[in-house]
């Protein structure tokens, strides 16, 4: 019989994925370990592999299709000895796939390889649509006449892409099947400006200033633009911080730190190190320096989780990274008990994974605290957002030459400013300005972090 290859779930928190490739086709025989595709999440692109054996039989989804929700078949196997469907290899042959059976349970059906491979959901630029968008050709005209009060037949992209350009399509002629509107034909078409509707009456006739859902953004037809679709990264990020300033009160703590023992001791590690091929980095130090200060304030190691709190007996450090398509946050697990080699070697392998897309799950899901540099980019001092659930985040500027009081005596020093941000649900100002304290004094100290 048939065997359904469905949407995995590659992470405690998916629940949709977009199929970013497909690596086999109809007519092709697979075995258990053989990679069936690429699965695109919110932070990775992951491979996916088949535990079943036998012959393709259909693909299900296209290539592109976004929002895919876990759980649904995105693929069917021959079991062995049997036969594709003729129907299903007839359209193989013409370069199409079978639509998607319909799943009761999502809003999100998945798009054919029949149509454009560009998303049905998602595109634009970012302001969603009023109404979710119909399957392709639902409510359209059957011979695509425009009457008043019948749906324009145009695709998911084309309808889009009109709405972010503000172009009305009921005057732009379709060149596709049965004059259907396409992307080339918005090529040229003229926007329509239109008064938003009027706000319906709230019950008992009085009008309330309630707060509003963002409104659909539609650019200036007068300035040359591209509209650039948001990758799930991006909608993630955006989401979660969104979430975390609105939700999480931030009290921000700000420290100035003296770095010259700092470099010093780390120019005499690389310098014992360069035979193991391992530099340090001055985040190495500080990844350390953090989940060390974390272990001796543990009152800010913790998460908020509504009537209760958490306690972290450990000290994992979510380091900021930042790829093309967005931030990640690799995982230094127990950074407090590992030598500075260890996490300069594990940071670097880390980072190439997280710009390859290869991290996996358990390697950027979770972390104690996070830790923010943008000293590379100048940036004296910066207030970082909090990451929940986690309860706090550290913020490092740049290391610069600074007048600086030393042993009692003005002096001219190497100086950074590190910005925490806390919870202030869950950690105090005073739990907040020891932490601040303790990882200035094992900065201005370092080799308190190799002892």
């Amino acid at each position: 019989m048939p065997i359904d290859i469905t949407m995995p779930a590659l992470s405690p928190t998916m629940e949709t994925g977009t199929l970013a490739k497909w690596l086999v086709k109809v007519g092709d025989s697979v075995k258990s370990g053989d990679i069936l595709c690429e699965i695109e999440t919110d932070k990775a692109t992951m491979e996916v592999e088949s535990i079943d054996e036998g012959v393709v039989a259909e693909l299900l989804v296209g290539e592109g299709v976004e929002d895919i929700p876990v759980g649904q078949v995105i693929l069917r196997l021959s079991g062995e000895g049997e036969a594709a469907p003729a129907a299903t290899m007839k359209a193989a042959a013409a370069g199409k796939v079978a639509p998607v059976p319909a799943v009761a349970h999502t809003p999100h059906p998945a798009q054919p390889l029949a149509e454009s491979p560009s998303p049905a959901r998602g595109e634009g630029s970012g302001a969603a649509p009023s109404v979710p968008s119909p399957l392709a050709g639902e409510g359209d005209s059957p011979l695509g006449e425009r009457g008043e009060g019948a749906r324009i037949n145009a695709s998911p992209l084309a309808r889009r892409l009109a709405q972010a350009q503000g172009i009305d399509l009921a005057g732009v002629q379709g060149s596709g099947p049965n004059g259907r509107v396409v992307k080339a034909d918005l090529a040229g078409a003229a926007v329509a400006v239109k008064s938003p509707p009027p706000a319906p009456p709230v019950p008992g006739g009085e009008q309330k200033a309630a707060v509003a859902a963002p409104k659909a953004v539609v650019a200036d037809a007068g300035i040359p633009h591209e509209v650039v679709k948001l990758s799930n990264m991006r909608k993630t990020i955006a989401r979660r911080l969104t979430e975390s300033k609105q939700q999480v009160p931030h009290i921000y703590l700000t420290v100035d730190v003296q770095l010259d023992k700092l470099l010093k001791l780390r120019g005499e590690l690389n310098a014992a190190l360069e035979g193991r091929g391992v530099k340090l980095s001055v985040n190495d130090m500080l990844i350390k320096a953090l989940a060390a200060a974390l272990i001796e304030v543990p009152a800010c190691n913790v998460s908020f989780a509504g009537d209760s709190l958490i306690q972290y007996a450990r000290a994992d450090i979510s380091v900021a990274v930042s790829i093309a398509t967005g931030l990640i946050t690799p995982i230094i697990s127990d950074a407090s008990n590992k030598a500075l080699s260890a996490i300069s070697t594990e940071m670097k392998a880390l980072a190439d994974k997280a710009k390859a897309g290869k991290l996996q799950p358990h390697e950027f899901q979770g972390g104690t605290a996070s830790l923010s540099n943008m000293g590379m980019y100048g940036i004296k001092q910066f207030e970082a957002v909090i990451n929940p659930p986690q309860g706090m985040i550290m913020a490092i500027g740049a290391g610069e030459k600074r007048p600086y009081v030393v042993d009692g005596a003005l002096a001219i020093a190497s100086v950074m400013s590190a910005t925490g941000s806390f919870d202030h649900r869950a950690i105090d100002g005073a739990d907040g300005a020891k932490l601040m304290q303790v990882f200035k004094a094992l900065c201005e100290n370092p080799l308190g972090l190799v002892a």
